[in-house]
């Protein structure tokens, strides 16, 4: 009882919290340095990309009618649509879809930004990258939007590529604003890949229909792309490891990615964008970025520039 009072007393002297966007992330009399502006802003990149993906899968529309203003005028997608989820996976996915509506305003709230860069999120375009991760077109192609299964393997993409480039970023951050922002995103964004990768664990050991491959297949070879088009070695790992790689070298189950102490691993800008663009090369666009990134990072590296 005692320790109920002490509680209650205690939440009656804290500040009240606030809903407000800019009472959070913002003090406007602060000054941010040029730099963490850059590495603020390129995030939106992927916060795009995964707002307009989760939203279609879940409501079958995305940002221009679900947050119009947050576009900014920019391009609609390429080839989204609601995807065919059992109602579990929906709810969760709706759920991921409203928060990344959050994260572009908390982002667009500190930095002014830049519109939504087209996205082709087609499902010829997730097929092509499943097709480079097993070294062969599969048959039939894949296609995201089929099932809450092939569903959760496109969603295996996107989160995590995002948090590592918020682990990269992080360090290089001199602003408390940007900092305190920085970790905010992370920490809902490596929850989000945490979800994924659960609901993908519990099938590790099921075949994809028609392929005959497991779902640990799966996000082995999408882990081992992003590897490759990384360049910068074992940075991503799949559901499944050799013993000696999971953690303190005694389990195979990799529910969670991380390095031998179970750290989170760190992307640069560059990274992602070879990765995202599926070239390899941080300079030439493509895949689901047709015409590459924006904000001053990516533009900077476009051989067109």
């Amino acid at each position: 009882m005692a320790m109920c009072i002490l509680v209650f007393l205690t939440l009656l002297i804290l500040p009240s919290s606030h809903s407000s966007s800019d009472e959070l992330y913002i003090d406007k009399s602060a000054k941010i340095p040029q730099s963490d502006l850059d590495l603020l802003e390129f995030p939106l990149n992927l916060e795009y990309f995964e707002a307009e993906f989760f939203l279609y899968g879940a409501l079958g529309y995305g940002l221009d009618k679900a947050a119009p203003k947050l576009t900014g005028g920019g391009p609609t997608p390429l080839g989204a649509k609601k995807a065919n989820l059992d109602p579990f996976t929906r709810d969760v996915v709706l759920q991921f879809a409203f928060q990344e509506v959050g994260h572009l305003r908390a982002i667009k709230n500190t930095v002014k930004g830049f519109p939504r860069p087209l996205l082709n999120l087609s499902s010829e375009s997730f097929a092509k990258t499943l097709d480079k991760a097993f070294g062969k077109p599969l048959n039939p192609p894949f296609d995201p939007y089929s099932s809450s299964l092939n569903y959760l393997i496109a969603s295996y993409l996107i989160p995590y590529v995002g948090l590592t480039g918020y682990v990269g970023a992080n360090e290089k951050l001199e602003s408390p604003i940007s900092r305190r922002l920085v970790a905010g995103l992370l920490g809902v964004e490596s929850g989000q890949d945490a979800v994924i990768r659960a609901l993908l664990y519990e099938k590790a050991t099921q075949k994809v229909p028609p392929y005959g491959i497991t779902v640990a297949e799966f996000t082995d070879k999408i882990s081992s792309l992003r590897n490759k088009l990384g360049h910068t070695g074992l940075k991503d790992e799949g559901l499944i490891v050799p013993k000696s790689d999971g953690a303190e070298g005694k389990i195979a189950g990799n529910v969670l990615a991380g390095d031998q102490d179970s750290v989170a691993y760190a992307r640069t800008p560059e990274e992602i964008l070879r990765i995202v663009y599926g070239s390899g090369d941080e300079g030439v666009p493509g895949g689901f970025y047709p015409k590459g990134g924006d904000g001053r990072i990516a533009r900077s590296h476009l051989k067109s520039a």
